[in-house]
């Protein structure tokens, strides 16, 4: 690997690694989004109508959706059509430069541009490239179209959905595409520390069926994972009473988790006979029979305020907390306190808000925001920094 052109600010805990970003939509920009936030160069390579997700409405100025406001924050932009006489070549000059290559395009289109990590890795040995893509490329659904609803419906989180309700509902997040975005994320740094350590470059394929199936794994295996014949599924988990409780003038969630828990619940509540009923009186016990106990907490919870049941909760141990909207969770004395959501100036749209670092690093206490680029904004700049005409990319031959 040739020597690396220094970074635009050279602070965080990923100073000096190079990411390039070749994705589209969330998975893959998240996850770049993610160590540029911990101080890597990440540079990412756009089309010249932009990455898609730039496009997405609320917007003030075509190419900065609200969304790729923050997606895109802590990145430089460079604009290439890799289907121009010269893009490839654009794109292999700044692979050599990197550390990290990232990319969500699926296996036939790197195959077809030849960017694969076969057709990459004589570029730069050291190089750790890591593809994202809905399955694995070498099992029977390598090829196939992926988006986070076809996942979350592949990994089995639908059916966990209909179990409990009774509708195929997806989860109303991209779950699937965050969670594998933060897989991506991990894995890179797993594979920088190898290689620091006397490690080479690798190829990393995080297939994202594969990862949300072992992440609804971790509970939902059940019995399965003892017995060949065995359900799968956690009993509290996929309780259809497993709801949040209403309070004398509110909705709470209140889960008094240990043995001590509900024995303080149930006198303060004035049934402490309950704290010994066989069904309840251990926790293996109150997850077993779940569809009882949540109705019994339901009916409880009754005689309360939510206040009355805050104080009492936070006095004795008990973990509670209100039902929030998603507008008042990000914005109560809490969130504040912490900055997870703040705003800031944009050279170019203005005031808007930001998404906090949500892990604090007592060796990193003030992580630096560089605001999202424009579409290309960086092209001459990077371009030059790994010793690449840009003006090539406007030859047609």
């Amino acid at each position: 690997m040739s020597e690396k052109p220094s970074g635009p600010s050279g602070r965080g805990l990923l100073a000096g690694v190079r990411v390039i970003e070749l994705a589209s939509v969330i998975m893959a920009p998240y996850a770049a989004q993610q160590l540029g936030d911990l101080g890597a160069d990440v540079i990412k390579v756009e089309p010249p109508t932009g990455d898609m997700t730039r496009h997405y409405p609320p917007r003030r100025h075509p190419g900065m959706g609200g969304a790729a406001l923050n997606l895109n924050r802590n990145k430089r932009s460079v604009i290439i059509d890799l289907k121009s006489p010269h893009g490839r070549d654009a794109l292999l000059a700044l692979l050599r430069t990197a550390d990290v290559f990232i990319t969500n395009l699926r296996p036939q289109a790197l195959e077809k541009l030849r960017l694969g990590y076969d057709d990459v890795e004589p570029v730069n040995p050291g190089l750790i490239y890591a593809n994202a893509q809905g399955f694995r490329s070498d099992s029977r659904y390598g090829t196939h179209a992926a988006y986070d609803d076809i996942i979350q419906a592949a990994s089995g989180l639908v059916w966990l959905n209909h179990k409990v309700s009774g509708r195929p509902y997806f989860v109303p997040t991209v779950l699937a595409d965050k969670i594998c975005g933060m897989q991506i994320a991990q894995s890179v740094l797993a594979a920088l520390h190898y290689r620091e350590h006397g490690g080479t470059g690798q190829h990393i394929e995080v297939p994202m069926a594969d990862t949300m199936l072992a992440f609804n794994l971790v509970e939902h295996l059940g019995a399965a994972a003892l017995e060949a014949d065995g359900a799968f599924g956690s009993a509290r988990s996929l309780s259809p009473e497993r709801r949040a409780l209403r309070t004398a003038d509110g909705w709470m969630c209140i889960l008094p988790h240990s043995d001590r828990n509900w024995r303080d619940f149930t006198a303060f509540v004035g049934r402490p006979e309950l704290a010994d009923d066989p069904r309840f009186a251990t926790g293996p016990d109150r997850a077993r029979n779940a569809d009882a106990f949540y109705p019994l907490l339901a009916e409880l919870t009754l005689r309360h305020t939510s206040a009355e049941w805050q104080e009492f909760c936070e006095r004795v141990g008990i973990a509670a907390a209100p039902v929030l909207d998603l507008e008042s969770a990000a914005t109560t004395a809490y969130a504040q306190e912490g900055g997870l959501l703040y705003e800031a100036d944009h050279p170019t749209e203005g005031r808007y808000r930001v998404i906090g670092r949500p892990v604090r690093y007592s060796a990193d206490p003030d992580p630096e925001l560089r605001h999202c680029p424009g579409i290309g904004q960086h092209t001459d700049e990077v371009l030059g920094e790994a010793g690449f005409d840009p003006s090539l990319l406007h030859s047609t031959h």
